[in-house]
């Protein structure tokens, strides 16, 4: 069972190691479902944070495993709203760098949050992810097929998440929090134009 364990956590660093860090650009049409599913897979910052919501989530375990992933789905569908109604929002995208930090520290020192304070800061980080893909739809464009799409795609990486943290288990559980400090490193990264 270990080669599996390891097989899945090595596919997911590698898929993360892969993709380029050009999210918020307005890269593209924003109209389409298949856009806006392949939008969370296209920017590194995307990646790690949903990958982080579903580690630290399995890590909490019990009904964080659903609840943690589910606020940060229906935060980012509100903040993709108010991006879409133009609604004014401060600090996004250093929010966003923000978000792959601290999620990624959050999962590298396990930390054990209460879940309603867990939800708090997953909401917070899910309102600048969903404010930044609101603003970028045009005008003209209704952006309810792409926000479905970036919701599916997300919902699967907090799946990937999960079932890795769940797959690493108790007698793993470094190799989880060593992916959270990987997590962190790509942000500082980002956050300094390295990654």
């Amino acid at each position: 069972m270990v080669p599996v364990k390891r097989l899945c956590l090595s596919a997911i660093l590698l898929v993360a190691a892969a993709m380029p860090a050009y999210a918020h650009a307005g890269i593209g049409t924003t109209s389409s479902f298949i856009v806006g599913f392949t939008h969370p897979l296209s920017g590194l910052d995307h990646m790690t944070v949903m990958l982080a919501v579903g580690l630290w989530a399995a890590l909490k375990g019990g009904k964080a495993i659903w609840v943690w992933p589910a606020a940060f789905v229906g935060v980012m569908l509100a903040g993709g709203a108010f991006g879409m109604l133009h609604v004014p929002l401060p600090f996004v995208e250093p929010g966003i760098l923000a978000s792959v930090v601290a999620l990624g520290l959050l999962v590298a020192l396990a930390v054990d949050l209460p879940v309603s304070a867990g939800v708090a800061i997953i909401g917070l980080f899910a309102l600048f992810h969903g404010h930044a893909h609101g603003m970028e739809v045009p005008e003209n464009a209704g952006g309810l097929e792409y926000m479905a799409g970036f919701a599916v795609a997300t919902v699967l990486l907090h799946a990937i998440g999960i079932a890795a943290g769940l797959s690493l288990g108790l007698r793993f559980r470094g190799m989880a929090r060593i992916a959270g400090a990987a997590c962190a490193a790509i942000g500082v990264g980002l956050a300094f134009g390295v990654v």
